[in-house]
């Protein structure tokens, strides 16, 4: 099908601040629905409209494509202020495209990270002519799960998308403007390459270089809480409002994985509409955050685990022929969820999330008191404990445990390089790392499904981190991360009102290790790694129990840290068992 190009059409809201809007229209008398995605990241780079399904392949199936820069960004008028901007703007492209002659009226969007942040940010409006989503690795709110997790600041992430993604945007978008020069762009590039050097610059704070350019990093940084702040923008909030099914993507390996199987979850019980509530679908590959392939440095899945092969921007198309051009193609009688299963390496449908076969079972810690590194003397079982001594380490917040894989999004330019299922030999080595491995396998153990970790923990300090690592041991020996946590023992009753710890008391805390798919295959063992810090990815507890932002080094307090496994403090790691 032909396709005509039409490009940075001024498309005004209901304040008057024009939007730059591309359209990929086939050609034909005919009106047709479209398909609509809004990006702040420049909607002139063909990459970004091809990583989560291809736009240009969308338009050629029989849709208008329509591509936006998002207010303050790029070719679009206004100032850029994430979140907060994206509902009303969502509205009114959506309901602009409606009334074109080329529009049949009907609109559905689709796009991945900060593009799913405006489909459900708008949904949560009701645009009469929003019919369907495809939202890709996104999240459920922007407080848990994507500035910060389980109350630590998502450090790693966050600077480098401020810095290297916002703060050079907005240097380009001036220089545009006539408002930079050569020399702003230099150091802004500078800048945006030297994220990995301030990682360790205290206070967090303390981050003159985006005070001009991102003043709102800060703003995230003075709400370290669940607050009225992040709830004004929280998808999860408003599932009762939105009314449009979905087609949700998300990675093992994605930092956003939690908040898109909330998505799926919150609407299929709130949903404010019978499709939305009985239309969720859920499709998860092996995939990290800005890479959907197979093919890691230290681990392969396969060819078939690239989102190419498995080619998701055919199940988009499928999706949007059903719910906006009323085409009967087995969409609504299929099976909503299809997960690549780790191990196994391949794809499998299923009727719901989590499995409906799903068998919980209980892996407890066990030690002679020595769990410290891989070399120590820690278990992991079903066996629940009795008298045992407890696993002490040194927490000093000067010597973190470095970030190694996992849901992590660092700079670089091959991300996957610095994600995904990297071998954690290095790290378990470390006395501050306690690691609980179970006997070899004997049989395969698919475990596939949210994982928790229930820990009782003790610490000198009036606030500490603990994280959690949930391992496949190889054969070989490597020790490939599948997914982890972090939990600030200050917010273990509630994200949003923290409290101190009474040093030496043992507290129960529930770590969300979020989730996996993963076949261990007969000779392989399950390990359990816990420690209090994973740096860069997230910020460093300072121990204090202050304001982590506005601290320095000088601050720092060694904190004590003990991990209780007897039968009065049953430490266990909770595993969602598939037997098929």
């Amino acid at each position: 099908m032909n396709i005509t190009i039409e490009k940075n059409i001024r498309v005004a809201m209901r304040d008057g601040i024009e939007l730059a809007t591309d359209l990929y229209r086939p050609v034909t008398d005919t009106p047709l629905p479209a398909v609509m995605m809004r990006l702040p990241y420049n909607k002139e780079n063909p990459v970004l409209l091809t990583l989560s399904g291809d736009i240009f392949r969308v338009a050629q199936a029989g849709y208008v494509a329509v591509v936006q820069d998002c207010r303050g960004t790029y070719a679009s008028g206004g100032e850029f202020n994430p979140y907060f901007q994206e509902a009303e703007d969502g509205v009114d492209a959506i309901a602009w495209a409606a009334k074109q002659p080329w529009c049949s009226g009907v609109v559905g969007t689709m796009g991945a990270s900060y593009f799913g942040a405006t489909q459900w940010l708008a949904a949560a409006k009701q645009p009469p002519a929003l019919r369907a989503m495809a939202p890709f690795i996104t999240t459920d709110q922007y407080y848990n799960g994507w500035t910060y997790q389980g109350g630590a600041f998502q450090l790693g992430f966050m600077l480098q998308w401020a810095s290297g993604t916002f703060g050079l945007g907005e240097v380009v978008r001036r220089l545009g403007q006539g408002r930079a020069s050569g020399a702003d762009f230099v150091g802004a590039v500078a800048a945006a390459d030297a994220v990995a050097k301030h990682y360790a610059h205290l206070p967090l704070i303390d981050v003159p270089q985006l005070n001009d350019l991102t003043p709102y990093y800060l703003d995230w940084l003075a709400h370290p809480t669940y607050d009225d702040y992040w709830r004004a923008v929280a998808p999860c909030e408003h599932y009762e409002q939105i009314t449009a099914p979905a087609l949700n993507f998300g990675g093992w390996y994605d930092l956003f994985l939690g908040g898109t199987l909330a998505n799926y979850l919150g609407m299929k019980a709130r949903g404010g509409s019978p499709a939305a509530r009985s239309h969720q679908h859920l499709f998860i590959g092996p995939w990290v955050h800005g890479y959907n392939g197979g093919v890691y440095p230290e681990h392969n899945f396969g060819l078939l685990a690239h989102d190419a092969v498995a080619d998701v921007t055919a199940a988009q198309i499928r999706w949007f022929d059903h719910w906006l051009k009323g085409l009967d193609n087995g969409v609504a009688s299929a099976k909503p969820v299809k997960l690549f299963i780790m191990g196994r390496d391949e794809w499998r449908e299923e009727t719901d999330w989590p499995l409906p076969d799903t068998r919980y079972a209980r892996w407890y810690l066990h030690s002679g008191g020595r769990g410290n590194s891989v070399s120590g003397d820690g278990r992991l079982s079903p066996t629940i404990p009795s008298a045992e001594p407890a696993d002490t380490y040194l927490y000093d917040p000067r010597d973190p445990v470095p970030t190694c894989g996992g849901a992590t999004f660092l700079p670089g330019l091959f991300i996957a390089a610095n994600a995904g299922p990297r071998d954690q030999r290095a790290l378990e080595a470390r006395a501050d790392v306690l690691c609980y491995t179970s006997e070899v396998l004997t049989r395969d153990v698919e475990v596939t499904g949210p994982v928790t970790l229930v820990l009782y923990a003790s610490s000198s300090a009036l606030d500490t981190d603990f994280t959690g690592k949930l391992v496949d041991v190889h054969a070989d020996g490597r020790a490939i991360i599948l997914t982890d946590g972090i939990l600030r023992a200050r917010y273990r009753n509630s994200l949003s009102s923290p409290q101190p710890l009474q040093p030496g008391t043992v507290y129960e805390l529930h770590i969300d290790l979020v989730a996996t798919a993963n076949l261990f295959r007969a000779g392989h063992r399950i390990r359990l790694e816990i420690s209090s810090s994973n740096f860069p990815r997230f910020d460093r507890n300072t121990n204090t129990g202050g304001v982590i932002a506005t601290e320095s080094e000088k601050d720092f307090i060694v904190a004590t840290n003990r991990v209780w496994h007897d039968g009065s403090h049953p430490s266990h790691l909770v595993l969602p068992i598939v037997e098929r």
